[in-house]
């Protein structure tokens, strides 16, 4: 028996940059998903799906990508590597797996990573493959890419496979390079606190996509490879070019957002964490208004927070929904949760769950 666990994230700031091989800073959290992989019973050549937020289990036979059985959406995520490293000449052979997550769905915190890499990396040592860093992220990607059909951009994969205690995690989308970036809340008298909306959203609908393909289009109006390579000092040329104004926005949000991971980065190596706030709340202000990308339930949360005396706030994650993140002084963390529930109230909305979040480790191996 081999065991697994791969964390969900955070995003610190880096918004929809990470398809445009631009740059993210997320963290990875305490909470994650554990997989669990043993040889399948004696006689029984196919694979066995089990989750404990499922109430039956998947069960088909042996066999890649293309011909793949038609199946629930959530056990895509697992047997999607089953399925790519057939296709890639690997001799897969019976297997039962078995996922449990603490990550919540549809929040923002990428609980479709943690559940792919966990997956992903108990594979890699049960069968003994010796993938690399390299290799390991793109079966990752490749899965949610290809098995499930999310198009996602390779961040949530990245930072819940390499995520470090104590560190936000650099990246360069273009290179898959990172960097551990100190995050030392504690040591600033700070905290993350995590505002869950429950506004669930989901990546694989129409609305992300329509994003991504937009910025792509964006890129091929103006010439470039990816909006990666319009710097900040580009765009009002870049915004001249375009005279689409859906087009210009989406233009406008991603190398703005590039610009304030890089400012953000600057800071943090310069120990000068709580100056972060100001580009947290821009960040923010960017997805509503250019972007398009946020909901009442998340602006709700942000100026909640703002009034409650936040140093900035965001909504974190794809959008549509999901997570609002607030850097808050540790002694002001329930008074900013107690005003975030009491904005939610007078607007009618659900009740939000509340969560201090710190930087933890990347995907690990766990005692069976």
């Amino acid at each position: 028996m081999t065991v697994w666990r791969a964390p969900g994230r955070i995003n610190l700031v880096g918004e929809h940059t990470d398809y445009n091989d631009g740059f993210v800073l997320p963290f990875a959290l305490e909470v994650g998903c554990t997989a669990v992989v043993e040889p399948a019973s004696p006689g029984r050549d196919g694979w066995s799906v089990r989750s404990a937020q499922q109430a039956e289990p998947v069960v088909v036979r042996r066999s890649g990508l293309s011909a793949a059985p038609d199946v629930p959406e959530w056990s895509r995520y697992v047997l999607g590597a089953l399925w790519l490293l057939t296709d890639r000449g690997v001799d897969v052979p019976a297997l039962d797996l078995r996922v449990d997550s603490d990550v919540p769905s549809g929040a923002g915190l990428s609980s479709s990573a943690a559940l792919v890499c966990s997956v992903t990396r108990a594979l890699d040592d049960h069968l003994g493959l010796g993938l690399d860093d390299d290799a390991l992220f793109a079966l990752t990607r490749d899965v949610e890419n290809d098995a499930v059909g999310a198009p996602t951009g390779g961040m949530d994969q990245l930072v819940s496979l390499r995520g470090e205690a104590g560190h936000a995690l650099f990246c360069d989308m273009r290179s898959h390079e990172t960097r551990a970036v100190p995050l030392d809340l504690a040591g600033n008298g700070l905290a993350v606190l995590v505002a869950d909306t429950r506004a669930p959203h989901r990546h694989s609908d129409g609305e992300y996509g329509a994003r991504r393909s937009g910025c792509e289009e964006a890129a091929r109006r103006l010439g470039v490879p990816a909006l990666r390579d319009v710097t900040a000092a580009d765009l009002d040329d870049a915004l001249a070019q375009l005279n689409d104004d859906e087009l210009r926005r989406y233009v406008r949000h991603v190398v703005t957002e590039d610009d304030r991971v890089l400012s953000v980065v600057r800071l943090l190596d310069e120990g000068r964490l709580p100056d972060v706030g100001p580009l947290l709340t821009a960040s923010h202000i960017s997805m509503r208004d250019d972007f398009r990308i946020t909901v009442p339930e998340v602006d709700t949360a942000v100026d909640a927070l703002h009034e409650a005396g936040a140093l900035g706030a965001r909504m974190t994650g794809g959008g549509f929904g999901g997570c609002v993140i607030g850097l808050v002084s540790e002694q002001s963390v329930e008074s900013a949760g107690e005003a975030v529930r009491a904005a939610f109230a007078d607007a009618g909305f659900g009740e939000p769950s509340l969560f201090t979040a710190a930087p933890a480790a990347g995907a690990h191996p766990v005692a069976g």
